[in-house]
């Protein structure tokens, strides 16, 4: 064989070599152009496409709805909270006029009132609380009105080894006293499911079951237990013990930040499902 010849096995490597090239330069089988976005990555299929986007746009509506409906309740709670101040800040009324009020049907919660008549002191009745960071009880006595009528006071609180009526004889007055507090409504069920049973047989209560706290007191012909609680002003008795005052009026309003947090997750989705359907049809501009 001369030295510039070629054998057919080499030849035909030479042309294979020479006609090297990309193995598919068409279309994918079963795809088409428009399954690949201008960027060269695969654009997600109309069907996943519709789905995300209908998840996304059902995200949007609840979060907004969210996010209005605690508007709502910041306007709700900011109002409250005025007319709670404004009632506050009243000038005491007497209780014939409160009680009219509670018969319209009008809130009463916070309303300076003044009451005159005699506590029963024998029939106090013993409420587990905290004041300035010592725990101890609330002592919530009957006092009984001119007309006979009876309404349960809180005058205030007692460390624990204060509730013996004993031991603070001198802060349980047997003469006529006149009483200027907060009115406050009694609660109608027990506030919640952790909150304990009170123990009337023992004169302990943990929240103001009203008509079980005036079981055993005892009411003249015609009396009746007024329906609602007088919560006695700031001052000590004589003694030092009970301690006025220990009514808090402070309502939480933290709906402002639930506000923002709703109103953002939504803008934050409403941002990303935008990028994704700018994604989705880039290519096809």
């Amino acid at each position: 064989m001369s030295k510039g010849a070629t054998t057919p096995s080499e030849g035909r490597g030479d042309a294979l070599r020479q006609g090297a090239g990309p193995a598919n330069t068409g279309p994918i089988a079963g795809g088409s152009d428009s399954d690949v976005a201008a960027t060269g990555e695969p654009r997600m299929g109309r069907g996943r496409f519709a789905l995300a986007l209908g998840f996304c746009l059902v995200g949007i509506a609840i979060l907004f709805a969210l996010g209005t409906w605690q508007l709502e309740r910041l306007y709700w709670k900011d109002a409250l909270i005025a007319e709670i101040d404004s009632r506050i800040h009243a000038e005491p009324i007497d209780l014939a006029a409160l009680k009219t009020r509670f018969a319209a049907g009008e809130p009463i919660d916070y309303t300076p009132v003044t009451v005159t008549g005699r506590f029963l002191n024998e029939h106090e009745r013993y409420f587990l609380s905290t004041f300035e960071g010592q725990a101890g009880w609330n002592v919530y006595a009957p006092l009984r009105l001119e007309n006979g009528d009876v309404v349960f006071v809180n005058r205030g609180f007692v460390p624990y080894d204060m509730r013996d009526p004993d031991r603070r004889r001198a802060g349980q007055p047997e003469e006529e006293v006149t009483v200027t507090g907060l009115a406050r409504a009694a609660p109608t069920e027990k506030p919640g499911y952790f909150t304990p049973e009170n123990e009337p047989a023992k004169d302990t209560f943990f929240w103001q079951d009203l008509p079980v706290m005036a079981e055993g007191v005892p009411l003249a012909e015609g009396a009746r237990l007024v329906p609602f609680l007088v919560a006695a002003g700031p001052g000590r008795a004589e003694g030092g013990w009970p301690v006025g005052g220990t009514t808090v009026v402070s309502l939480p309003n933290n709906h402002l930040q639930y506000v923002v947090t709703w109103y953002g997750i939504c803008l934050v989705l409403v941002v990303m499902t935008g990028m994704m359907i700018v994604r989705r049809y880039r290519g096809r501009a």
